[in-house]
């Protein structure tokens, strides 16, 4: 007999054929006790994909479409069944808000309103802007003209808020829209923008009174996963410490020498890139006094008068050389400059900022934090995703967390 070519339908058919005596033989070695079931079934595993990112049921249609996608014998994509999860409004009016709603804060709460800093994070996302430009965009996220809800204001959160009480879909690009920041009223100008570090909700919460320390510390918490006493480095100049830090605290200078200098060294050089802002909370605004260094850097002069005086918004990174090497800064850049604009550029461009989001997404989605080697594995495979191509797509980074915790 000559060998002839199989037609498409005669290939379907073998396929189908194949797909049920697997799924039989399957069934009968999990009977007989000769192997184990270690993963849930398609539809379970597109309902938890489901539950995690969008924390409401699919409905019917939704959940078959999604287990198709995860289904090993159809389309083999579970990545799309997360992507299709990511379509609930939800996903953004409630997992997106309260994921980032703790940034806002001093008290890290998640009970907090709608306000740009949250809507500028959903917007982003939502519309897959590079991640990295969290901290250096001059864009913030508004609600469309024309939607029946109060006015933007550079002096009130109303906008937001009413945004948030009339229920209003985020999801919806004709809700929510991305501006040019600086182009916005009582805004700071376009080359002082820095993202969320300029939005209204993050100065009334860390540029407000103060020294603008608080502005630094809570960036480095919460897009670098790293608080003070992680970053402590006695070993670093102390030569931009500022006149406000006594020298010798309650008398006894060993305290400066092997505590405080540890986290001054390189926050005061650091912290400088915002020495020309203010969050004044008798108006309401954001203030930005170029070319004059705000009053507050020069709280309690006298403490130590021999101090550094700040004269203008340059900062210098002393981290990019000893144990703070690890945070993995862009060597391309020049680890120096003025303003929070380009402070934002050398934070968002760190191997620590793009680790810090996937881990807090992971957290967020599995609802766990990483605790074996697979989950290690996992989010090391994660941040290379996140950055590949300069994309920084966040999008991708809850796929692939969703995916990856989609069996118990």
């Amino acid at each position: 007999m000559k060998n002839r070519m199989w037609t498409k339908t005669e290939l379907a058919a073998g396929q189908g054929a194949a797909r049920v005596l697997i799924r039989t033989l399957l069934v009968g070695l999990v009977s007989a006790g000769l192997i184990s079931v270690a993963q849930a079934g398609p539809r379970e595993q597109a309902r938890r994909i489901h539950d995690r990112l969008a924390g409401v049921p699919p409905t019917e249609a939704v959940l078959v479409s999604m287990e198709t996608d995860v289904d090993p014998f159809q389309n083999n994509d579970p990545l799309a069944a997360a992507y299709t999860a990511m379509g609930n409004p939800n996903f953004y009016n409630v997992t997106l808000k309260n994921f980032a709603a703790p940034w806002t804060n001093r008290d890290q709460s998640v009970f907090v309103p709608l306000n740009d800093y949250i809507a500028t994070v959903i917007g982003m996302i939502r519309d897959e802007v590079p991640f990295n430009t969290l901290l250096s965009a001059d864009l913030l996220y508004v609600g469309a003209v024309g939607l029946p809800i109060a006015g933007y204001s550079p002096s009130s959160n109303q906008h937001y808020a009413d945004i948030e009480s009339q229920g209003l879909d985020m999801s919806d690009t004709g809700v929510l829209e991305q501006r040019v920041q600086s182009t916005l009223a009582g805004s700071v100008p376009g080359h002082a923008t820095a993202g969320i570090i300029t939005s209204r909700g993050a100065a009334e919460a860390f540029f407000v009174a103060g020294t603008n320390r608080a502005m630094f510390r809570f960036t480095m918490m919460n897009h670098m996963c790293n608080d003070m006493e992680q970053i402590h480095d006695v070993k670093r100049i102390p030569d931009r410490i500022r006149q406000d830090v006594s020298r010798s605290p309650g008398g006894d200078s060993r305290l400066f020498l092997n505590n405080c200098i540890g986290c001054h060294n390189g926050m005061d050089p650091l912290a400088g890139a915002f020495a020309y802002y203010n969050y004044n909370d008798a108006t309401g605004n954001i203030e930005f006094t170029d070319g004059v260094v705000q009053p507050k850097y020069f709280n309690n002069e006298d403490n130590f008068p021999f101090g550094y005086v700040t004269t203008d918004d340059s900062w210098l990174n002393y981290w990019r050389s000893g144990q703070n090497e690890f945070l993995g800064w862009d060597l391309t850049l020049p680890g120096s400059g003025n303003g929070a604009k380009s402070l934002g550029r050398e934070f968002g461009n760190s191997d620590a900022f793009a680790s810090c989001q996937v881990k807090k997404v992971f957290k967020a989605v599995c609802l766990r934090e990483p605790e074996d080697q697979p989950d290690r594995d996992q989010v090391a495979t994660m941040i290379g995703t996140f950055k590949a191509g300069g994309l920084y797509s966040m999008k991708r980074v809850f796929a692939d967390a969703a995916v990856y915790c989609m069996d118990p």
